[in-house]
């Protein structure tokens, strides 16, 4: 093989490995925007009315009652800042890491209240607490798709039209 043949090949390889060229960072991508925009308009949602948000959190009855106020006025503001940072593609990894643990503990306290037979709305996108009809089953799906996003992140981070591609390469 020649010089210059090899060359070519050597260029040939490297763009099929590029970013551009690597469906990942195309999955990445939805990913990203399927989660962060999950998390930007569920955490509106829940700030907009934080007193049904912290009824909400309450009705789950895992935390105690002033513990679980303090979260339900935090956690709209932390799905916020999440939910900014996946769609800008900003610390995408750390950023889907805690998204992660945050889906593991809503699938948790989900199925805790089904497993009890509390019946409530999550709350998840605003509203929720007392209610004669659930949604536990749909919540649970929804909930574990944002998981395996968060998790594809994590394990494939680079994504296309990201901020971290743009600073860090």
């Amino acid at each position: 093989m020649s010089g210059q043949t090899r060359k070519a090949d050597d260029l040939a390889s490297a763009a099929q490995t590029t970013p551009a060229h690597d469906w990942r960072a195309w999955v990445g991508l939805l990913a990203r925007l399927v989660l962060g925009i999950t998390y930007l308009v569920a955490g509106i949602d829940k700030g907009v009315n934080l007193e049904q948000t912290k009824r909400a959190t309450r009705a789950f009855q895992i935390l105690p009652y002033d513990l679980a106020n303090l979260w339900g006025t935090f956690m709209p503001f932390l799905e916020v800042v999440l939910g900014v940072l996946l769609i800008i593609g900003l610390l995408t990894r750390f950023t889907a890491v805690l998204g992660g643990l945050l889906m593991v503990a809503f699938i948790i306290g989900i199925a805790s209240v089904w497993a009890r037979g509390i019946s409530i709305e999550c709350g998840c996108f605003g509203g929720g607490g007392a209610s004669a009809t659930t949604h536990y089953p749909v919540d649970l799906l929804r909930d574990t798709g944002l998981l395996l996003c968060a998790a594809w992140l994590v394990l494939w981070p680079g994504t296309r039209l990201s901020l971290d591609g743009r600073l860090w390469g």
